[in-house]
């Protein structure tokens, strides 16, 4: 059972997210991972094709997933056409420099084009966290998302600072989910 996490990242932030989502894919027996940064995305359309769900993952910027992202979708029009990702399990992540940053629009967004492939999304499937008295940073799910799996990275800091803990076990329990449901999928 394959599974592709298809992402970018342009400062890293969000690759470091994208590895523990598919830590969380290859956590679960029988799953393959396959990560696919979108700048490579020529050489796996058939990868694509061949996959039970696919992940995908963008930053957020001014709003809304990159412009190289963007990319990606709009080459996927072919795809869409031929319905080749029809009923397969479609879920996503996003990495912002702010605690908002408009990331739920992000999600939405990935939300939207795997609906128009005719996918079915997965959402992330936890509670919020920290959001009571006695909960904290460290929670899983912390940024309290239910479409996906969102993740904050200061600006002015490289990957060794962020995404925090907590984002990234978020984002590998995501992954952990997806193929975790992919393989009920796959057995009917």
């Amino acid at each position: 059972m394959k599974i592709s996490v298809v992402y970018h990242s342009g400062y890293g932030h969000t690759a470091e997210q994208a590895k523990a989502v598919l830590r969380g894919v290859q956590s679960v027996s029988g799953a393959e991972a396959l990560l696919i940064p979108v700048a490579e995305i020529e050489q796996h359309w058939d990868n694509l094709e061949q996959s039970a769900a696919i992940i995908f993952g963008s930053p957020t910027y001014m709003g809304s997933v990159s412009a190289e992202f963007k990319k990606f979708m709009d080459a996927s029009s072919k795809v869409w056409f031929t319905r080749k990702w029809q009923d397969k399990l479609a879920a996503g992540f996003t990495n912002s420099a702010s605690q908002n940053g408009d990331k739920q629009n992000t999600l939405t967004t990935l939300a939207v084009f795997a609906a128009q492939h005719g996918m079915i999304w997965a959402s992330l499937g936890l509670p919020p966290g920290n959001h009571d008295s006695k909960g904290s940073a460290n929670d899983l799910n912390r940024l309290g998302s239910a479409l996906g799996a969102m993740a904050q990275s200061n600006a002015d800091q490289g990957t060794e600072s962020g995404p925090s803990p907590s984002d990234l076990k978020t984002a590998e329990y995501l992954g952990q989910r997806v193929a975790t449901l992919a393989a009920r999928f796959v057995r009917r």
